[in-house]
């Protein structure tokens, strides 16, 4: 990996907290060692935000939030900057895309064909939909009302480590085009893709103090940001009991939350399903960026006069995964993100096999890449849905496959979860994908296909994955304020 180590000690050399438009230290002067993961070796320095960090920017973020130079500026001049934001994304698109690869450990070709230009595409489409949003008027015999959608003010965008520069620009662009101010917590383990999006800020002429960003432990920035008093607006992902801490946090001051959390989402596949199609498109589903994803079709349910064909042509397909360097071009998977993260993965695998599942393949870390945090594609069969395995986010490449005999089972099997996220169904027949559908229980689900995504639509959980939608107009309900004004004619 000698090519891939001089690429990372040239992308960054300090991470350092981005308030009003500046990069400063910490407050305390501290920093924490961002790693690897394909090398588990230091790669950058990250300024160690505190409580008082995440004070400063909150309130650098309420002035100027305050001042009007960005909440009351004309909505085509916000679109404007932001839309020049998108355009410096995709100038830099090598650039972000490495940094990505070398801090998450994801293959190369997904951070630059999908998560950098998908970022782009986040503020390009919110930019211009905020010129278009339309103000609701009601007329009566004798009074009219009409509503505005105000910002709500200062926004706290708390970011995950499997998806951190595509999830933070999905959010915080939604949020900056409502004419909102943003302080962004991006997840300690992969924090620098993040902290780049203050240049670009810069550069496109986003006033000081609208976009901020916040290194530094959830358990006291993360904290502040949920519980500041200035803060009206939160939106979290991430796991679903820091999510409930979130809530609590925010409930103190009455702060509107917007959680996704996590998922075990059902990947359903009935004997009508054309199986080419299934069988690539479900290992999709869970091996695409090393199964770290909350939407993974983790738990695939095949019809059991199609399980044996379904299960040789899986687990064929799924031993040509090339697991290897995330800066090389041909890797199909790289890292996971961190030696506590593979050691937990595994466990579940252990798990899994002491409750009965069957190992198809995988099970163990990489030969040959054990300084990274390398680990087989995974392929746990004869999976029962009461199992741990198929019950508990490994957030892995270890999927479980569960058999089932008629479209009333699949669905029963489906709704057993805490989860509700996603889904995927795999059929012909089109009355059953409707009946299916409508009644397994989770926020999106997908129909022969998997992880596409209409920026219109909205996106959320049910259940333990979460409260609340964004996306399109349901972005900006969440953003804003709405205000009834009524007047005697």
């Amino acid at each position: 990996m000698a090519k891939e180590l001089v690429a990372e000690n040239t992308i960054i050399q300090d991470a350092k907290l981005f308030i009003n438009g500046e990069y400063r230290e910490a407050l305390s002067g501290e920093t924490f060692d961002s790693l690897n993961p394909a090398t588990n070796r230091k790669h950058a320095s990250v300024a160690n935000g505190g409580v008082e960090d995440a004070k400063l920017a909150i309130d650098v973020a309420q002035r100027t939030f305050a001042s009007g130079v960005w909440s009351k500026m004309p909505v085509e001049e916000r679109s404007k900057i932001l839309c020049r934001m998108a355009d410096l994304i995709m100038e830099n698109v090598d650039r972000l895309a490495l940094v990505e690869t070398l801090d998450v450990g994801k293959p190369i070709k997904e951070s630059r064909g999908f998560d950098i230009p998908r970022a782009a595409q986040n503020f390009r489409f919110f930019a211009e939909m905020a010129k278009y949003m339309v103000h609701e008027h009601y007329d009566m015999s004798h009074h009219m009302s009409y509503v505005q959608y105000a910002p709500a003010g200062v926004t706290s965008l708390i970011i995950p480590w499997n998806l951190p520069f595509m999830q933070m620009t999905w959010k915080a662009s939604a949020a900056l085009a409502a004419g909102n101010t943003v302080v962004v917590k991006p997840a300690s383990y992969t924090p620098l893709s993040a902290v780049l999006l203050g240049e670009i800020a810069n550069e496109a002429g986003l006033p000081p103090g609208v976009l901020n960003i916040i290194t530094g432990p959830g358990s006291s920035v993360g904290t502040v940001m949920a519980s500041h008093p200035s803060v009206r607006r939160i939106s979290f992902v991430g796991e679903s009991n820091t999510g409930k801490t979130v809530m609590r946090n925010a409930a103190e001051n009455l702060i509107p939350v917007s959680l996704e959390l996590g998922g075990k989402s059902a990947n359903i596949v009935f004997e009508d399903a054309d199986l080419e199609e299934a069988v690539a498109g479900s290992i999709e589903a869970i091996f695409r960026n090393q199964g770290e994803i909350c939407l993974a079709g983790s738990r695939i349910l095949v019809q059991e006069k199609v399980y044996d064909q379904f299960l040789d042509k899986y687990v064929a397909a799924v031993k040509n995964i090339k697991v290897g360097d995330p800066t090389d071009e041909s890797s199909d998977m790289g890292a996971l993100v961190s030696k506590g993260h593979l050691q937990t993965v595994d466990e579940y695998v252990q798990i899994g096999l002491a409750e009965g599942a069957k190992l198809a393949h995988g099970g163990k870390r990489v030969a040959g890449l054990t300084e990274g945090n390398f680990y087989e594609p995974t392929v746990l069969y004869d999976v029962n849905n009461k199992m741990r395995v198929a019950q508990e986010e490994i957030f892995g490449p270890v999927p479980v496959i569960i058999p089932f005999k008629t479209e009333e089972e699949a669905i029963q099997i489906a709704n057993d979860s805490i989860y509700g996220l996603a889904g995927v169904v795999w059929t012909n027949d089109l009355r059953r994908a409707h009946r299916v559908t409508s009644q397994v229980h989770s926020g999106l689900l997908w129909v022969n296909c998997w992880y596409v995504r209409d920026l219109r639509t909205p996106f959320g959980g049910a259940k333990a994955s979460g409260i609340g939608r964004e996306g399109g107009r349901h972005s900006f309900d969440f953003y804003t304020e709405a205000k009834t004004i009524t007047m005697k004619k």
